[in-house]
């Protein structure tokens, strides 16, 4: 699992997200209008805004508000316009960051991403610094307390999972974008449950983050981030050992 999966996880057992439900439904109403702009409104022939109701259902998002951001997508009712920015830039001990954005004020949007990443001991970079040294890659997340690794693998491996990867509690499925949804029918039909499944951006190497205070920047850098509402997914190269981790979460 990468650091980010890992810290993304903690977070969750804190419980910090599901406190902020509404910043939640913020952030997945932003990508089924911009997923039902960009491909249309029929969840059946647009595979990114099928992921975007899927993963909105599966946050508990109201059937109302699904069918609002859709039909906002689609022109049938009016509402703010979203473009899409990816933000580049470094963090403490050299760590590389994606921040990808959908928002109404591009100047706005800027001016508190390089704020945060000042205020965290990082400094935003130039488009094209860090975005090669990360993958689009399918994610699906499976608890091991409810699988193993073997049963992961026979029910994923014909329907397009390219690695498994088996941290602490998760076993996680890579799989290429186009094979995401494959792979998670897969993963049902076996009555395998899963906690994720998204497209992310995977680091093709780690940074190796030991010292305690780099680390703690580190990671308020990413929580930062990821409390801006504009802010829809932050990725980062970062390998912080488990103990760090805690640590920071405590």
């Amino acid at each position: 699992m990468s650091g980010h999966s890992k810290w993304h996880n903690i977070r969750l057992r804190k419980g910090k997200q599901d406190a902020e439900r509404g910043k939640i439904f913020t952030k997945l109403a932003r990508e089924i209008i911009v997923a039902a702009k960009s491909g249309g409104g029929n969840p059946d022939a647009n595979i990114r805004l099928r992921l975007a109701v899927q993963k909105a259902r599966e946050n508990s998002m109201p059937a109302d508000n699904i069918k609002r951001a859709i039909q906002r997508g689609t022109g049938e009712i009016e509402g703010a316009i979203y473009e899409e920015i990816t933000y580049e830039g470094y963090g403490p001990a050299g760590v590389a960051v994606l921040v990808q954005c959908l928002t109404d004020n591009r100047n706005r949007t800027v001016a508190d991403i390089r704020n945060i990443f000042g205020k965290a001991g990082g400094s935003l970079g130039e488009s094209g610094c860090v975005a090669w040294m990360f993958e689009q890659k399918g994610l699906v997340s499976v608890p091991a307390e409810t699988a193993d690794e073997d049963s992961v693998m026979m029910a994923t491996l014909d329907a397009g999972a390219e690695d498994i990867r088996v941290e602490e509690d998760t076993i996680e499925v890579i799989t290429k974008p186009e094979d995401l949804h494959a792979v998670r029918d897969a993963l049902t039909n076996a009555d395998l449950a899963f906690s994720e499944a998204e497209i992310e951006m995977l680091p093709k190497n780690t940074v190796r983050v030991e010292d305690g205070k780099e680390a703690s920047q580190v990671l308020r850098l990413v929580e930062m981030l990821e409390d801006l509402d504009d802010v829809q997914h932050v990725y980062a190269n970062f390998d912080i050992p488990d103990e760090l981790m805690q640590q920071a979460a405590a």
